[in-house]
């Protein structure tokens, strides 16, 4: 989007996440008769949010650009303020912060624990709450579609990138129609993606843990030794070294896990498979057929 002659000229990209409801035909039908201009990706499978954003990214044209989520919980009108803001010059990103939301109690609170351990872990300066819609300039988003990278987090790459950035206050809505995709199970593999991404903690701990259980290992190797000389363990303790073997065992397992995770991520990026695949791409030039009309977002 740019600010020409006083208003704003837009171009709408929307994007077909592999949905399996009639969203693809209804566009079809319906984006023909807008007066602005108007794309329409269709992806060849569900390759998750993140993805589709991407690729819209990857499909618009303007100087300007924002995402917002089709299910409308982000004001419309945002766009219009990131638009002033990007345009006056004052930054290079503008991000929706939320100063309210209008949904269950269950999802309120995982998604501020999340973030909450997520800033802690990872990316310090990131909006308290994540963010769920922003806007950037064409060298942002040519940057971020720069980073190749699979399985990672838009948000977070949003933020590591740099650049100025501005925040804008709102109020998510209430879901108006429809249920959401976005499952606890969804959420839970975003989590464990988004901090094996940004963050070596884990190893880091594993590497803590393991420090402490070495130094607990060789004094307890120490004790024992002694009181062996001593002959002061007259019979074997059984309880202590099945107590050692399940915690050891379970410690081992556990940072295998967390080794995996991170070679997993390797391989990903290693066979440098695309995010998404297009399927098709329609274009509507109403904004340009129509001359005279009123563009407005």
């Amino acid at each position: 989007m740019g600010d020409l002659a006083g208003r704003i000229d837009i171009e709408v990209v929307f994007v077909i996440d592999g949905s399996p409801d009639r969203c693809a035909d209804i566009l079809e039908r319906e984006l023909p008769k807008q007066p602005v201009r108007t794309l329409l990706v269709q992806l060849s499978r569900n390759f998750g949010a993140f993805s589709a954003i991407t690729a819209g990214l990857q499909a618009g044209t303007g100087d300007q650009f924002a995402v917002l989520a089709a299910d409308l919980q982000e004001p419309p009108e945002l766009v219009v303020e990131f638009n002033r803001i990007l345009t006056s010059g004052a930054a290079d990103i503008v991000v929706g912060r939320r100063e309210s939301r209008d949904d269950p109690w269950v999802s309120r609170v995982l998604s501020r624990v999340f973030w909450f351990v997520f800033r802690r872990l990872a990316i310090g300066d990131l909006v308290p709450g994540g963010v769920d819609t922003f806007a950037c300039t064409r060298q942002v988003r040519d940057e971020l579609l720069g980073l190749r990278e699979v399985d990672s987090s838009l948000v977070a790459l949003l933020f590591w990138v740099g650049f100025r950035r501005e925040q804008v206050g709102y109020g998510r809505r209430k879901r108006a129609a429809g249920k959401s995709a976005w499952t606890f199970a969804k959420r839970l593999n975003y989590a464990i993606q988004s901090i094996f991404n940004f963050t070596d903690i884990p190893i880091r701990t594993l590497i803590g843990i393991g420090a402490l259980g070495t130094a607990f290992s060789a004094g307890l190797g120490i004790v024992v030794l002694i009181a062996h000389l001593l002959n002061k363990i007259p019979v074997p303790g059984y309880t202590a070294i099945v107590l050692l073997i399940l915690f050891y065992g379970g410690l081992t397992i556990f940072g295998l896990g967390v080794v995996g995770q991170y070679v997993w991520l390797c391989l990903q990026n290693s066979r440098h498979r695309p995010n998404y695949i297009v399927r098709s791409v329609s274009l509507n030039d109403g904004a340009l057929s129509r001359p005279d009309a009123t563009t407005a977002p």
